[in-house]
């Protein structure tokens, strides 16, 4: 076999998902899958109340996910894929949503490749 013929494999992390369903800390699991995160989702979300119950999403910010800690540290551990914005809700409040996500992620991003 040679290295053209091999298929990289990867994980998605999707750190809102970590929080919504109780099952753990998104900068915790950077530590553990740092160097296999090949794409990032990009929304937020509250841990849940309590064990029969999932959490809540919420707008890129308001959450649980610390993105402006997130970010720089999936870039230290060698992440250079896509942050891929997700807003599970649909109408006018998912785009406003979006377009705020977006601007938010642009100004962490543009500080991380600032400090390098």
């Amino acid at each position: 076999m040679v290295e053209s013929d091999v298929l990289p494999l990867g994980v998605n992390l999707d750190p809102a998902n970590l929080l919504l369903y109780g099952n753990g800390r998104p900068l915790e699991a950077v530590d553990v899958l740092g160097k296999y995160i090949r794409n990032t989702h990009c929304k937020d979300g509250l841990w849940p109340a309590d064990e029969t119950s999932m959490g809540k999403e919420v707008p890129l910010g308001e959450g649980e996910v610390d993105f402006p800690h997130l970010i720089p540290k999936l870039y230290a551990a060698g992440f250079r894929g896509p942050l891929t914005i997700e807003r599970e809700i649909s109408g006018p409040q998912q785009r406003a949503d979006i377009l705020r996500a977006k601007k938010m992620l642009e100004q962490i991003r543009d500080k991380v490749l600032a400090a390098k």
